[in-house]
C-alpha cells in the first residue's frame, strides 16, 4: 500500500515560484489506478515524486507503512517501486534480453525473457537480441518497458502517459497488455492518461486540477461526472469556434 501525507511541491518558472502540488493526501491499494485531469495539474509532478525523481517541499511517502520520503530512485526501486517514462529510454550496445535481465536483477534464460516478451505482445524471437536502439519504435519500447517491470514484480508500477507519440495499432495493443497486466501483476498498477479506454480499465480514478486533489474513487463513481465535464468543456469550445 502506497500513501500520501500533506504532499506539496513547487517551482520556479519565468514569472517566479508556482505551486505545482498543493497538500495531497491520499491512499493507493493494490490494484489498478488511473491518474488524471487538466494539462499542467500535477499529474507526472506527482508521479515524479512517489518514484523519488523528485522531492516533495513538505508532506511524507509511505510504501507498506514505512517512511520512503527521503530515498533515493535507486532505494525506492529497490523497495519496490518502477517507473516508466512518457518516451522510454534507448540503450545502444545493450540488447533487449540483457535489459530484462537488468530489470530483474539476475541473469534470466532465454525462455524466461521470451515469456516476459510474449506477455507483452511481442514475437520473442524477433526482439530477444534486438538493441534497444533507435531501430525499435515507440510502441515497441514502450512495451519492452512493460516486459521490464514485469521481470521485476514491483510492488508500485508507475507509467505516464504510455499512450503518448504512439500510432492506434500500438495503442490497441497497449491496452490490451495492461488488461493482462491488470489480471495477472500484485501490486499497485499506476498510469497518468488522458485516455478514456484506460480510465475504463482502472479499478480507481485520481483526478488532479489546478494541483489539487478533485476526486478519488471507484471508476464507476468517478467517470460518469468526469466525462460529462469533458463533453460539456469540448460543447462549449466547439460552440465558440462556430460563432
Amino acid at each position: 500500500m502506497l500513501e500520501l501525507k500533506n504532499i506539496s511541491y513547487s517551482a520556479e518558472n519565468e514569472d517566479g515560484v508556482k505551486e505545482i502540488l498543493k497538500d495531497i493526501s491520499l491512499q493507493i491499494d493494490d490494484g489498478f489506478v488511473a491518474i488524471t485531469g487538466p494539462n499542467g495539474g500535477g499529474k507526472s509532478t506527482l508521479a515524479k515524486i512517489i518514484a523519488g525523481i523528485i522531492k516533495p517541499d513538505t508532506g511524507s511517502i509511505l510504501l507498506d507503512g514505512e517512511d520512503i520520503t527521503n530515498l533515493t530512485i535507486t532505494e525506492r526501486a529497490k523497495k519496490g517501486i518502477s517507473f516508466a517514462f512518457q518516451q522510454p529510454v534507448r540503450f545502444k550496445g545493450i540488447t533487449v534480453h540483457d535489459l530484462i535481465s537488468l530489470a530483474a536483477g539476475k541473469k534470466i534464460s532465454i525462455s524466461d525473457a521470451c515469456e516476459y516478451l510474449s506477455m507483452v505482445g511481442l514475437c520473442a524471437r524477433d526482439y530477444i537480441n534486438r538493441e534497444v536502439n533507435a531501430s525499435l519504435s515507440g510502441g515497441e519500447l514502450k512495451r519492452i518497458e512493460i516486459a521490464t517491470v514485469l521481470a521485476r514484480g514491483t510492488k508500485v508500477s508507475l507509467f505516464d502517459e504510455p499512450e503518448a507519440g504512439i500510432d492506434l495499432w500500438s495503442f490497441n495493443s497497449l491496452i490490451r497488455v495492461f488488461e493482462r497486466m491488470h489480471a495477472t501483476l500484485g501490486g499497485s498498477i499506476i498510469i497518468i492518461s488522458h485516455q478514456e479506454r484506460i480510465l475504463n480499465i482502472a479499478d480507481k480514478v485520481i483526478v488532479l486540477a489546478g494541483g489539487r486533489l478533485k476526486a478519488y474513487g471507484p471508476k464507476d463513481e468517478i467517470l460518469p461526472d468526469l466525462l460529462d465535464v469533458s463533453m460539456s468543456a469540448c460543447k462549449v469550445l466547439t460552440d465558440k469556434m462556430e460563432g
